[in-house]
């Protein structure tokens, strides 16, 4: 047994709905690690539970795992709106979030979240960046405009399977997006920051 089975065998069970969610990304979409999984969908559900956020949202929906997990967090009235900016995800996608628990908590958006997010008129409490890694600062700057202050950011892959600690080839846009939003990030006075080496690095931020 590693740390990671021995963690999961003492907090909350996942759910037989989010592990088939979690089984069926795995088989048929390319690169299913990038789902959230047990560990991190139970974190994101408590984080919310704390929070108690009346509006989420989240850049990068991929297969729902994450979106599902923070709606089973809120409270009553509270919505996560999702952004993918693959549409080509759709066909998987949303059936599993129409077939949730969670449903009616969630607004699942086909298109890119810097552009759109802003048109909804949404003041958020809470969000969630995990989209294209070559764009997150300026997904952080977006998100930055449209979260209340107290707000809390969701960064994650801030650390990125270590390469942070290398430094990336001329043509490794991502690593070189995720290093820039890393740097620019801790010298940024409008934001409190941690990051917790959890799965690939999860950045937390407070608006101030």
């Amino acid at each position: 047994m590693n740390i990671d089975q021995y963690i999961e065998q003492h907090i909350d069970p996942e759910g037989d709905y989010l592990y088939r969610l979690w089984r069926a990304t795995n088989v048929h979409l390319l690169r299913g690690r990038m789902a959230s999984g047990h560990l991190q969908g139970r974190l994101l559900k408590m984080l919310v539970h704390m929070v108690r956020p009346k509006n989420i949202l989240e850049i990068g929906t991929f297969s729902g795992y994450s979106a599902i997990c923070m709606a089973e967090g809120l409270e009553e009235g509270g919505k996560v709106y999702t952004f993918e900016i693959n549409d080509e995800q759709e066909d998987f996608t949303r059936p599993w979030i129409e077939g949730s628990s969670v449903a009616d908590k969630i607004e699942f958006i086909i298109g890119d979240a810097v552009k759109e997010a802003p048109k909804l008129g949404v003041v958020f409490d809470m969000a969630f960046i995990d989209g294209d890694k070559r764009t997150y600062r300026e997904a952080y700057e977006m998100t930055l405009s449209v979260l209340r202050p107290g707000g809390f950011i969701l960064a994650d892959n801030t650390l990125w399977d270590g390469h942070v600690l290398e430094t990336p080839a001329p043509a490794d846009r991502q690593t070189q997006g995720i290093e820039d939003f890393n740097d620019f990030v801790a010298s940024d006075s409008r934001v409190e920051k941690v990051i917790l080496p959890l799965r690939d690095g999860l950045t937390i931020l407070r608006k101030k």
